[in-house]
């Protein structure tokens, strides 16, 4: 007797699956650069429960005297996910075309990225009962406002030391790129055209007060971010890539789907701060 299988029948009747990890995938992903990753979450129900610890404090004791009982708050924060996912139909022709398959993929990609970005800077929260996709960051409640830069970084500097108040150690700067290109327009002084951060015949460094900078389309226009990378807590999966004809069977076609979960919730968001840039214009 003759038994069906895998090995045996059309690669059609098997299709493949290709994994890919995150890094590898969507390696300009915010979430990735900017956040400290916790897991990997598969479905809608599951969570990472992300633990903090609030510290109580520590006192001088006299000698041979009896020490008080201290009383940390244990805590902990949800880090929901949610699924992105992206499906293009394409003609069996069209797919067998030099590059196609490769300029899909890359598109793909792109498009991942761009909305996995985009949400994770500003997505809205999530209304009650849903949990999910999370709050952006610019979103998130407890965030400090860092106030507005204008004519110099003052306003900046003085954030920076409100976010260390409240042990924050940022890691990056993340903002708009005309937040980025208002920040390069600061001049050393009224009567001069030197930009103070460097900007000229050639492109400044992009970094601002000792933090590098990540310059994305996905930030508010006019807006920045100071971010402390362990005071975000993520989930983030492998991007998923699956490839079928048997939907579109009938018709030739090919689908080639996208999917990949990601959630992120600030554990911390003191340590986090917005600001403005206003250009004078």
């Amino acid at each position: 007797m003759t038994v069906l299988t895998t090995t045996l029948a059309d690669r059609g009747w098997s299709p493949d699956i290709s994994w890919h990890t995150p890094g590898d995938a969507v390696p300009d992903a915010l979430i990735l650069r900017t956040s400290t990753v916790a897991a990997n979450v598969e479905g809608d129900a599951p969570a990472v429960r992300a633990l903090t610890v609030d510290d109580d404090e520590a006192t001088f004791v006299p000698e041979g005297q009896t020490i008080d009982t201290a009383q940390p708050q244990l805590a902990e924060t949800l880090v929901n996910t949610a699924k992105l996912s992206q499906l293009i139909v394409v003609s069996r022709e069209l797919l067998a075309q030099v590059d196609v398959s490769a300029q899909l993929a890359a598109s793909v990609r792109r498009a991942v990225t761009r909305a996995g970005n985009a949400a994770y800077i500003a997505q809205p929260a999530p209304t009650p009962p849903a949990v999910a996709p999370s709050a952006g960051l610019i979103n998130t409640t407890g965030i400090v406002d860092l106030g507005t830069v204008g004519e110099n970084l003052d306003a900046l500097v003085d954030g920076l030391a409100i976010l260390a108040e409240n042990y924050a150690t940022p890691t990056h700067v993340v903002v708009a790129p005309s937040t980025w290109a208002a920040l390069q327009r600061i001049k050393v002084g009224a009567d001069s055209n030197a930009s103070l951060l460097g900007a000229g015949t050639s492109a400044a460094e992009p970094f601002l007060l000792n933090l590098p900078v990540i310059v994305d389309a996905s930030v508010p226009a006019g807006k920045g971010l100071v971010v402390d990378s362990t005071a975000i807590i993520s989930a983030v999966g492998p991007v998923s890539v699956a490839k079928s004809e048997h939907a579109y069977f009938s018709s030739d076609r090919i689908a080639l789907r996208c999917n990949w979960r990601i959630g992120w919730a600030a554990v911390r968001p003191e340590r986090l701060g917005v600001f403005e840039i206003d250009d004078g214009s």
